[in-house]
C-alpha cells in the first residue's frame, strides 16, 4: 500500500469500509429479515386455510370429515390434519407429519375448526422454495450493493485524486519553474489549495524574476563603476604625469623649460582641466545620490535657449558654422530652469565639436501631445548605430586625439544623461537622413 499511488489508497480504504458497512448490516438485520420472512409465510399460510377455515365454521363433526375430504380433492398440494378435542386425529393428507416434530424451513400453523377440532397445516415445498429464493435474492442484492458501492468507491477515489495528482504533477513542474496553468475552479478545499499553491508560485516567480533583474542590475552597474574608475583613472593619470614631466623639466632647467613663467602657465591649464574632471565627477556623485534635486518652474525655452548660446556663439562662429534658432516665444514648459540650462550647455557644446566647419546647427522647439520637444540638430554630421549608443557613457570619445584637443573632459553627455533621468524627461539621440538630432520632452506650462 506505500508504494501504490493515492488513487488506489482511496479506493481500497473506500472498499474496505463498505465491506465491513455491508457485514455490519447483514449481522445486525439478518435475523429480522429472517423473522420477516417467517411471519409473512405463516401469514399466506393463514389465507391459503382462511376458505377451509370459513367452510367448517358451524357444521357438525359428522360433515367435517366430508368437507374437508372435498377440500383436498381441489387443493392436493395442501399438507395439513385435523385433530379432535380428544387427540384423536380425524384426518390427514398423504406424507404429512403427525409426530409434532418441526423440520428446518417448515412453516406451520394451528387454526381451531368445527366444534372441538383444530386444523394442523404446514408447507414444506413452499418454505424451502422461498427460503431459496429469499437467500438468492439476499445474496443478489449484496452482490448489487457491493458493485454499486466499488463503482462509487472508485468515483469518488478518481474525483478525490485527479485534482490533488494534477496538483502533484503540476508542483513538479513549479520546481524547475516551467509555466503551470491553474486548475479548473473548484469550491472546495481542494480548490482553494491548488489557487493558494499557484498564487504562491506566480509570486516566487516574480520575486525570482526581480531578484534576477536586480542581479544583473547591480552587474551592470558594478562593470559600469570598474569602467567609470578605469577611465577616470586614465583621464586624470596622464595630465598630471605631463604636469610632472613639466615640473621636473623646470626644476633642472632642462633647455626651454627654463622659461619657467611660460610652463608654470600650462601646469596651471592642466591642473584647471582636472580640476574641471573632478568637478563634474562630484556632480554625478551626486545626482546618482540624488543630492541634486529639480525643482520645476514654468519658464520660457526661448529665454533659457538664448542665455546659453552666447557662451558658443563665438566657438561656433570660429568653424564658420552656423546657429539657426526656430523656438517661438509662447512655448513655456514645467522643470528645473538651471537643470536645463546645463544640458542644453552640454548638448550645444557638443553640437559644435562634432559638426563640420561651414555646417548648420539648427535649434527648434515644437508641441508633441502635452509636451514642447527641444530639438538640437549637427547637420552634415553621421555617426554609427552602435557609437550612437555609447556617447552618454563617461569618458568616451569618438576621436579622442581631437577631443584631447577641445579639453572635453568626456563627461558632458553622461552629465546630460544622469540630470535628464533625474528630472524624469524622456529623450534620445539618434541618426537622422539631415544629421545627428538630440531631443527631449518637457511638461508644457
Amino acid at each position: 500500500m506505500k508504494s501504490r499511488g493515492i488513487l488506489f489508497k482511496v479506493f481500497s480504504y473506500t472498499t474496505i469500509f463498505l465491506l465491513v458497512i455491508i457485514c455490519v448490516t447483514i449481522i445486525l438485520f439478518s435475523r429480522q429479515f429472517l423473522s420477516f420472512y417467517n411471519a409473512t409465510q405463516t401469514q399466506l399460510l393463514y389465507t391459503s386455510y382462511q376458505a377451509l377455515h370459513e367452510q367448517l365454521a358451524g357444521i357438525g363433526n359428522d360433515d367435517i370429515i366430508q368437507v374437508v375430504e372435498e377440500f383436498f380433492a381441489y387443493n392436493q398440494s395442501f399438507t395439513f390434519y385435523i385433530r379432535d378435542d380428544e387427540g384423536r386425529v380425524i384426518f390427514t393428507t398423504p406424507n404429512m407429519d403427525i409426530s409434532g416434530s418441526f423440520n428446518a424451513g417448515e412453516h406451520r400453523i394451528r387454526m381451531a375448526v368445527g366444534s372441538g377440532h383444530t386444523l394442523f397445516a404446514v408447507n414444506r415445498t413452499a418454505s424451502q422454495v422461498n427460503y431459496s429464493g429469499l437467500i438468492q435474492r439476499s445474496l443478489l442484492a449484496l452482490a448489487c450493493m457491493f458493485a454499486v458501492g466499488m463503482l462509487g468507491a472508485f468515483i469518488f477515489a478518481k474525483q478525490m485524486t485527479n485534482p490533488i495528482k494534477k496538483l502533484a504533477d503540476d508542483t513538479k513542474k513549479m520546481i524547475d519553474l516551467q509555466d503551470v496553468f491553474p486548475q479548473p475552479k473548484r469550491n472546495d478545499e481542494i480548490g482553494k489549495l491548488a489557487r493558494d499553491v499557484h498564487s504562491m508560485y506566480d509570486k516566487l516567480k516574480d520575486t525570482i524574476s526581480k531578484l534576477e533583474d536586480e542581479v544583473i542590475r547591480v552587474r551592470e552597474m558594478e562593470e559600469a563603476q570598474r569602467y567609470f574608475f578605469a577611465a577616470a583613472s586614465h583621464e586624470l593619470k596622464t595630465p598630471i604625469a605631463a604636469a610632472s614631466v613639466l615640473l621636473e623639466g623646470m626644476i633642472l632647467n632642462i633647455g626651454d623649460y627654463k622659461d619657467h613663467s611660460k610652463y608654470l602657465k600650462e601646469c596651471i591649464k592642466l591642473m584647471d582641466a582636472q580640476n574641471k574632471i573632478i568637478s563634474e565627477i562630484f556632480e554625478l556623485v551626486n545626482l546618482h545620490d540624488k543630492k541634486i534635486l529639480p525643482i520645476p518652474k514654468a519658464f520660457s525655452i526661448y529665454d533659457v535657449a538664448m542665455s546659453v548660446l552666447p557662451n558658443h556663439q563665438t566657438l561656433a562662429e570660429a568653424n564658420g558654422q552656423q546657429m539657426i534658432i526656430n523656438i517661438p516665444r509662447e512655448h513655456y514648459c514645467i522643470a528645473d530652469k538651471e537643470m536645463l540650462k546645463k544640458v542644453l550647455s552640454n548638448v550645444i557644446l557638443n553640437a559644435v565639436q562634432n559638426t563640420p566647419r561651414m555646417g548648420q546647427i539648427k535649434i527648434w522647439s515644437e508641441p508633441v501631445a502635452d509636451q514642447y520637444r527641444i530639438n538640437v540638430l549637427n547637420t552634415e554630421t553621421t555617426i554609427e548605430k552602435d557609437i550612437l549608443s555609447k556617447l552618454f557613457d563617461p569618458f568616451y570619445r569618438v576621436d579622442k586625439a581631437r577631443s584631447r584637443k577641445n579639453e572635453r573632459s568626456g563627461l558632458g553627455l553622461t552629465i546630460v544623461k544622469k540630470t535628464l533621468e533625474v528630472m524624469g524627461a524622456d529623450f534620445t539621440l539618434e541618426q537622422t537622413e539631415s544629421g545627428v538630432l538630440f531631443w527631449v520632452d518637457l511638461p508644457s506650462a
